[in-house]
Parts: structure tokens; C-alpha cells; sequence
């Protein structure tokens, strides 16, 4: 089994030395950089730049440079999707985002993972967990999503959260680790 194949079944694996996925992150990266490096005006070229980076978007995505993923073709984004300056996806997994979903600046969405054991920590092994983030849902600057998370629809997740584990739908949640504050009222999920 390649480092590739235990990736995508949720085995530990190593990429390091792989070259298969070593080509796939570095190719990726230069895409990023190329896409960082132009102008904010030049929409048709970063639209093209998307296109290639990221697996799958829908109408009306924007992404203000700069924005950094792994490989891009784990990522899968809804219509109306805005992501402010200084996104960071590892897609070692797949990162999936709904329709109207409204990302603040400075924040990381991480597949990643890496073992407690110190051995194999050392070796360079790793895994990866799919996050999905649902419809209608804002996230404040600075929040960071772990591994294996599940945001709900209709969702607002505070401005430096931790989000270490699934939120529900219709919620208010915030903090390190990020809980649920509250529920959203009738009025602020009205359309």
C-alpha cells in the first residue's frame, strides 16, 4: 500500500520521503505562490489559479491572498464562500465547506495530525481526518478547526476558537476549546 493509499483510508502514514505526495505538496505550493502573487484586481486570472488549485467550487468563490493549502484537491467549496486573508487549509483529508459560508482572516483549517508516541512522531508519521464545515456558517479571526471536526449549518464559531470537536447546527459556540455559548434565536435564523 502506498503513503498516498493509507492517507486516504485513515491510516497512519508517512509523507516525507514519498515522492508521489512530496510532488503533489510542492506543485500545490507553487500554485499558492503564484496565486498569492497577484494583484487583488486580477479576477480572472485568480479565478483561473482557483480552478486549478482547489478540487471542486462553486458561484461566487473568493479567496484573498495570501492562502496556503497542502494538496487542493481535497477541498470542496459551496456557492457564496469568502475566505479573508491568511487562510490555511491542510487538505491531507478532505475539507469540505457548504453554500454561504464566510471565513474572517487568520484562520487554519488542519486535517493533520501527528501521534502522541514520540517514536513515531519523529518518523515523521502522520494522519489525516476529514472536517466538514455546513451551510450558512461564519467564522470570527483567528479560529483554528483540528482534525475529524463537523461544523453544523446556520453557525457562528467566535473569533479565536479552538474547535476540537463536531458543533451542531443553529448554534453560537466560542472559546479554547470551543463550546457552545448558545442557541440562535428564531429572528437570526430567519431568511
Amino acid at each position: 500500500m502506498t503513503e498516498k493509499q493509507k492517507r486516504d483510508v485513515g491510516m497512519l502514514y508517512n509523507p516525507n520521503y514519498d515522492k508521489e505526495l512530496g510532488l503533489e505538496i510542492m506543485t500545490c505550493k507553487e500554485k499558492c505562490h503564484r496565486y498569492n502573487l497577484l494583484s487583488p484586481t486580477d479576477f480572472e486570472e485568480k479565478a483561473k489559479y482557483l480552478d486549478e488549485i482547489l478540487g471542486s467550487h462553486g458561484k461566487n468563490t473568493t479567496i484573498f491572498s495570501p492562502f496556503w493549502c497542502d494538496y487542493g484537491y481535497n477541498i470542496e467549496v459551496g456557492e457564496n464562500f469568502f475566505a479573508n486573508h491568511n487562510c490555511v487549509i491542510l487538505d491531507g483529508a478532505k475539507v469540505k465547506f457548504g453554500n454561504n459560508v464566510f471565513i474572517a482572516p487568520d484562520c487554519g483549517f488542519y486535517t493533520a495530525g501527528h501521534p502522541v508516541n514520540i517514536s513515531q512522531r519523529n518518523a515523521g508519521i502522520e494522519y489525516a481526518k476529514p472536517i466538514t464545515v455546513g451551510d450558512n456558517v461564519w467564522i470570527g479571526g483567528g479560529v483554528r478547526v483540528m482534525p475529524g471536526v463537523s461544523i453544523g449549518s446556520n453557525t457562528v464559531i467566535g473569533a479565536g476558537s479552538v474547535v476540537t470537536r463536531d458543533i451542531p447546527d443553529g448554534v453560537v459556540a466560542m472559546g479554547n476549546p470551543c463550546r457552545v455559548h448558545r442557541k440562535l434565536t428564531e429572528e437570526e435564523l430567519s431568511k
